[in-house]
């Protein structure tokens, strides 16, 4: 098991990493993370939500994703409220309970799931969530120490040295944890290094000699990106360069699926202010888990006045999923799937979307009748939508188009290579340089984490 000191330390990283080293040793592996809070969610080949991360994680274990590998998903729609996916599908009666009340329920859910994994596959690489060291969360825990109780795994935990106070965060954390919970601990892994690592010591010594526990890997800064699981991933997002132009994607409190925007690489810039749209040479409003809050934020931001100004000067604007909807002219909520009423949209688009109760959730293919391009991903909305005279459907459903305006249900479509060179084109943009397929980053990775990790010590572990 991978836990971390924090949000963002590199478990789902490391994770992929052991995934695939195990896999290409010829061992039948699994991923598992019991609970994802994350609106970067993908479909499984059933028409099932999970973790993109986990998603990911099948793919480096080359495993068909299974939604018993991320049994509980929260969705979160507002900072007190969050929509429980229970393998793979809503479930509106947990989502309606108070936080602490959830817990008993989704852990048999967990339980089975882990067992299931287990009985069926050789070695199961479990991931935590956030940090075992927050004591207020204990009694009520179905993601972190309490799994590695249940199935007695070793946990290597994992901090990001390079946001500093790496041995204060792997201490605190031990003298947070139970005795019953030390004893799961078998590793500190020191994540994303830069420099010389013989310039640590004697700090790891220091810090077994404190806690007992060995420091059995430090692991570079490797600038080979995958999909990430939450938004904070936009702390490190890179600025573009504005000389060479950029891609403009709204900064939206509750954004989802932001991962899918990683091959604009160096030409993405998200945005949260009407100046930083300044010399954009296209903008993207990204997809959303609470679309009308969001849409009212993008207009109390100045950020949607200053879309529809680019937008009417010729600028080429993208609307993904929520970001579809927002662009349309009418949004109404009947079932009250985020909190019912009616809202305008931005209007550059002549379109009209309506929640209904059940939500799509499917992989698609479908050919682009504009650019002749065959494209693929996934859908997960709850919006219908209906077109107006004014727009061109360029696929019944799933892709529309008026003017320089376009807008689509299908998250990943910047992910078909030749569609992102099309879109850059019309920006005016070059494509950047070529991201390797998502499996030859995961041997990169594999390899690179590998060899930073004491491996038989690790894999004595198993």
């Amino acid at each position: 098991m991978v836990q971390g000191c924090t949000s963002n330390a590199g478990k789902s990283y490391l994770a992929a990493a052991l995934c695939r080293i195990l896999a290409d040793e010829g061992l039948r592996v699994a991923p598992f993370k019991a609970q994802n809070m994350s609106n970067n969610a993908g479909v499984t080949p059933g028409g099932l939500e999970m973790g993109r991360a986990q998603l990911v994680q099948a793919r480096a274990a080359r495993v068909t994703p299974d939604v018993r590998m991320n049994p509980v998903l929260l969705k979160p729609e507002a900072d007190t409220r969050s929509q429980v996916v229970l393998l793979g599908r809503a479930h509106p009666e947990i989502t309606a309970l108070p936080w602490r009340e959830r817990k008993p329920l989704l852990w048999p859910y967990v339980q089975q799931s882990l067992h299931s994994l287990m009985d069926e596959f050789d070695v199961v690489v479990i991931e935590g969530a956030g940090s075992p060291a927050e004591v207020n969360l204990r009694a009520s825990d179905i993601v972190n120490m309490r799994v590695a109780r249940e199935v007695q795994a070793a946990v290597l935990l994992a901090c990001d040295i390079d946001r500093g106070g790496a041995f204060a965060h792997l201490l605190g954390t031990w003298h947070c944890l139970i005795p019953e919970e030390r004893e799961r601990l078998a590793g500190f892994v020191l994540n994303r290094f830069r420099g010389d690592a013989r310039l640590l010591s004697p700090a790891p010594e220091w810090l077994q000699e404190q806690t007992g526990v060995p420091t059995v890997g430090v692991v570079p800064w490797l600038n080979i990106p995958l999909p990430e699981e939450d938004g904070v991933a936009l702390e490190r997002a890179t600025r573009a360069d504005e000389d060479g132009g950029f891609v403009a994607i709204a900064r939206l409190p509750r954004v989802s699926n932001l991962d899918e925007f990683a091959p604009l690489g160096e030409r993405a810039r998200w945005v949260s202010t009407p100046a930083e749209l300044a010399g954009a040479r296209a903008v993207i409003v990204p997809g959303s888990k609470s679309t009308a809050s969001d849409l009212a934020w993008l207009r109390q931001s100045g950020v949607a006045g200053t879309i529809t100004r680019l937008a009417e000067q010729g600028l080429p604007v993208l609307g993904v999923c929520g970001g579809l909807q927002m662009l349309g002219r009418r949004l109404h909520d009947p079932h009250r799937i985020e909190g019912g009423g009616e809202a305008h949209g931005l209007g550059l688009l002549d379109l009209d979307t309506e929640w209904a109760a059940d939500k799509t959730t499917r992989q698609t293919r479908f050919t682009d009748t504009e650019t002749g391009l065959a494209l693929e991903g996934y859908e997960i909305h709850h919006g219908q939508t209906r077109s107006g005279p004014a727009v061109q459907e360029l696929a019944p459903g799933l892709l529309w188009r008026q003017g320089n305006v376009r807008g689509t249900y299908l998250h990943g479509l910047l992910e078909n290579p030749a569609y992102l060179e099309h879109f850059l084109g019309w920006a005016g943009l070059a494509a950047p340089a070529g991201l390797d397929s998502l499996d030859a980053r995961l041997d990169a990775i594999a390899a690179q984490v590998r060899a930073s990790l004491d491996w038989p010590y690790v894999r004595g572990l198993l």
